[in-house]
């Protein structure tokens, strides 16, 4: 009697995960569809181009609205996410009125070969193709929230001569202040990965590499002379607000660095404190 209740609580087990792979895998993508995406900007009176563009073996996905004529504001999401973390930026008038905006499905996530993951280099690399490609000769302003604040700084950092200044929105880049996460690698290097949902499991593969390329990253803040704005929560619990001070001690010989402390605000800023981020970005149209 006992094995035959064994025997059941094992098939029920092995039912159980396999069932749950299978829906891990189609679960949980943080993606909106470009059709789903044009239909939600023609009720407000707009029209976005969905495009994509071929990195080598990678086929980037990005959305576009406004006039290509203006300068450009770029965003680039966190981990895990997708281009449409800043659709609402996309989508309002103010901004419309001064520039063309430009939001990316980075490496591994939305629609940008989903699943797979990126080192840090490769991910700059490639969205600074993306923008060579789209160059209007119009200034270039990089907006990154969380693990997309330092993608933006590794694409300053390789071509710093492209961009008009940087924001980072609760942006992860020092090295000493990275929660150490072991159980990110214990995952990452058993098969317990493909219990992930979803972006999941490319969000923690990233985040593996990263936490290791911060220290890359530190030694090359010496090239960037431009405008960098550190907006970040005081209360963020997954990005810790020391950032901000850690940039400005990279950035102690650029004399065009500002900060935002938002109390109170936790890590979502670029949706609980809009208004905030909003004004910021309109100020960048006298950046030249």
């Amino acid at each position: 009697m006992k094995r035959k209740r064994k025997s059941r609580v094992k098939r029920a087990l092995l039912i159980f995960i396999c069932t749950w792979v299978v829906f891990a895998q189609s679960c949980m993508k943080f993606r909106i569809s470009d059709s789903d995406a044009l239909a939600q900007f023609n009720q407000k009176g707009l029209s976005p181009g969905f495009h994509y563009v071929d990195v080598g073996a990678l086929r980037l996905h990005y959305v576009k609205s406004g006039n290509d004529s203006l300068p450009t504001l770029v965003f680039v999401h966190g981990s895990p996410g997708s281009w449409d973390a800043f659709k609402m930026y996309m989508m309002d008038t103010a901004l419309l009125a001064h520039y063309r905006m430009i939001s990316i499905d980075r490496p591994g996530f939305g629609y940008s070969q989903f699943g797979k993951a990126r080192r840090l280099d490769a991910q700059a690399v490639m969205l600074n193709k993306l923008m060579e490609k789209e160059n209007n000769h119009r200034p270039v302003h990089l907006i990154g929230h969380s693990i997309g604040g330092p993608v933006i700084v590794q694409m300053a950092q390789d071509h710093p001569e492209a961009y008009a200044s940087l924001t980072l929105l609760s942006g992860s880049i020092s090295p000493a202040d990275e929660p150490r996460e072991y159980w990110r690698y214990a995952v990452m290097y058993s098969p317990f990965r493909w219990l992930l949902p979803g972006a999941f499991r490319p969000s923690n593969d990233e985040i593996v590499y990263f936490k290791k390329e911060l220290k890359r990253l530190d030694t090359g803040y010496a090239v960037l002379q431009l405008p960098v704005t550190f907006i970040h929560g005081e209360a963020d619990k997954f990005v810790t607000v020391k950032n901000v001070a850690y940039g400005r001690k990279k950035l102690v010989h650029n004399t065009q660095v500002k900060e935002i402390i938002i109390p109170g605000a936790g890590h979502f800023i670029p949706w609980d404190h809009y208004g905030t981020i909003k004004q910021h970005l309109l100020s960048l149209k006298d950046h030249r």
